[in-house]
């Protein structure tokens, strides 16, 4: 018997009697067996964007479950050993079964967030920490602090230059009083009466298709087993409390609106103990009154006296590095566009030079002349028709 025919048939062997068969791993993911690393991972990060809820509101529990399944076959398909173990005995395994536990949680977490989702913590919580895959329930306190948003307003001169401030941000932070436990000074924790330690419970439900044992987080320890016997007085029990933190934001040059600055480790603070979250700064530009940008270029306008667009002259112009002579030469024709090279925004993505500035003549034609400039001008113009 050839190897890949043995394959399929301890792959087949292994899902009967299971009730309903799993769906067989590559399937879940759309990819073939041969299929290499690269390909697993931007398999997973494609069903994973289809998956996501904010995109299936009128369906989110068939996206959850089905997640739930692209889920435990990335992990499966993308560890060399565990995809041997499967391809060889398919669901079951040498031990009778893959176990999802919390190294395989955070890795598709991770994996998750490094396609640039995020904020998907809750669901992950949903599958893989209550009664999802893999024997249930882990009594695991420890969580990541939430990552939190701020829309920072600054100026065009900032953004051209960098710069560096320093802003009020609410966050949670961890307890001074209780460092993070949630416990009174001096108390402890003791085993949740509840679940008896277990950090869940089991339900038995009956349908249809005959009975079945359902398994969740215990409701008053949330999946821990244990209970806080005097909750710190300060946090409520929580490990945290708000606070309005003065956070040093170091602004690089070339930011633009929209730009997304990172600060790791400035988020919320984590649970018990755990990592705090990252703070995101959003830039917002404030309109300039003359400079207009675009991308790294600036634009601007000035106008100048009819005589002077005739005779020629030099001007100084308003740029984001001080003011800048610039000749106009004689002739100079209203919308005529002149440049000054480097004086524009450097660009933060490639590192490159900066821009360049443009200039716009327009040609400021007086209201209103005395009896000795009308007389000029129409000598003047008479002279143009002989």
């Amino acid at each position: 018997m050839s190897t890949s025919t043995q394959s399929t048939t301890n792959k087949n062997r292994s899902t009967k009697g299971a009730g309903v068969a799993k769906k067989d791993y590559y399937e879940s993911l759309g990819i073939s067996r041969e299929a290499d690393e690269s390909e697993i991972k931007r398999a997973y990060r494609q069903k994973a964007k289809e998956l996501h809820p904010d995109r299936n509101p009128d369906n989110k529990a068939q996206a959850e479950e089905k997640f739930k399944r692209i889920a435990e076959a990335y992990e499966v398909l993308s560890d060399s050993q565990k995809r041997a173990q499967y391809d060889r005995y398919g669901h079951a395994g040498p031990s009778q079964g893959f176990t999802f536990g919390d190294t395989d949680f955070h890795r598709a977490r991770e994996a998750y967030q490094e396609f640039g989702f995020g904020g998907f913590d809750n669901l992950f919580d949903l599958f893989f920490r209550q009664g999802g895959m893999g024997g249930g329930i882990r009594k695991q306190r420890v969580r990541r602090g939430e990552d939190i948003e701020y829309k920072l307003r600054i100026t065009l001169e900032d953004a051209a230059h960098g710069t560096r401030m320093t802003v009020t941000v609410p966050r949670m932070v961890s307890c001074e009083v209780c460092s993070g436990s949630g416990m009174e000074p001096g108390s402890s924790r003791k085993t949740c009466p509840t679940c008896h330690g277990r950090g869940q419970m089991e339900y038995r439900q009956q349908s249809l298709m005959g009975s079945f044992l359902n398994v969740r987080a215990c409701p008053d320890c949330q999946g821990s087993g244990e209970i806080i016997e005097s909750p710190c007085h300060k946090c409520r029990g929580s490990g945290r409390v708000k606070e309005k933190s003065k956070i040093s934001i170091s602004v690089p040059e070339g930011v633009d609106n929209g730009s997304r600055l990172r600060l790791k480790g400035q988020g919320n603070a984590g649970i018990e103990g755990g990592p705090s979250g990252d703070l995101f700064i959003f830039i917002e530009l404030i309109e300039h009154p003359s400079l207009l940008r675009d991308g790294r270029n600036i634009h601007s306008k000035v106008a100048i006296p009819y005589p002077d667009a005739t005779l020629g002259t030099k001007i100084e112009v308003e740029t984001l590095w001080g003011r800048e002579p610039l000749a106009i030469p004689a002739g100079t024709q209203p919308g005529a566009t002149f440049r000054l090279k480097g004086k524009g925004i450097k660009n933060i993505h490639r590192g490159a030079g900066r821009g360049d500035h443009f200039v716009e003549v327009t040609i400021d034609v007086p209201r209103k002349l005395s009896s000795k400039q009308k007389r000029a001008l129409e000598t003047f113009a008479e002279s143009l028709d002989n």
